[in-house]
């Protein structure tokens, strides 16, 4: 069991019909991919050309907050509203996009890039399975 399902399995009212691994999961990749950035930005800052770095530091950096954001709004279940469940599904899945194209375009030169870019792309997949199993 994780830490993520654990809670979810405490959780003293029923969830409704959301599946419930999808939104471990999601949880799960929005917490990692957050990682995966703030650190990502960290190393960027590293860099000895960190100016050819800087929009990918704040791509990194708004993926993060993002992704941190909807990790918490998916882990509080008293007084659910699906439509704002959706809404940061969504902007998270544009910015996991954006996000990950945008350290892609970086990971011939830096590991930390293409690392970053892959928690971007599994998150960013999370979310939109989430979103099709909530309709």
């Amino acid at each position: 069991m994780t830490v993520v399902r654990d809670m979810l399995a405490t959780y003293p009212r029923d969830l409704g019909d959301i599946d419930r691994s999808k939104l471990t999961r999601c949880i799960e990749e929005c917490i990692a991919c957050a990682q995966a950035c703030t650190a990502c930005a960290d190393a960027c800052l590293s860099e000895g050309m960190v100016g050819d770095l800087t929009k990918c530091i704040r791509t990194d950096m708004d993926c993060a907050d993002i992704c941190t954001a909807t990790a918490a709004v998916l882990s509080r279940h008293t007084g659910y509203d699906a439509d704002i469940a959706r809404a940061i599904l969504r902007a998270c899945a544009m910015v996991c996009k954006a996000c990950g194209d945008e350290c892609a375009s970086h990971a011939d030169l830096h590991e930390h890039c293409r690392i970053c870019a892959d928690a971007c792309r599994s998150c960013e997949q999370t979310c939109n399975e989430l979103l099709g199993a909530l309709g």
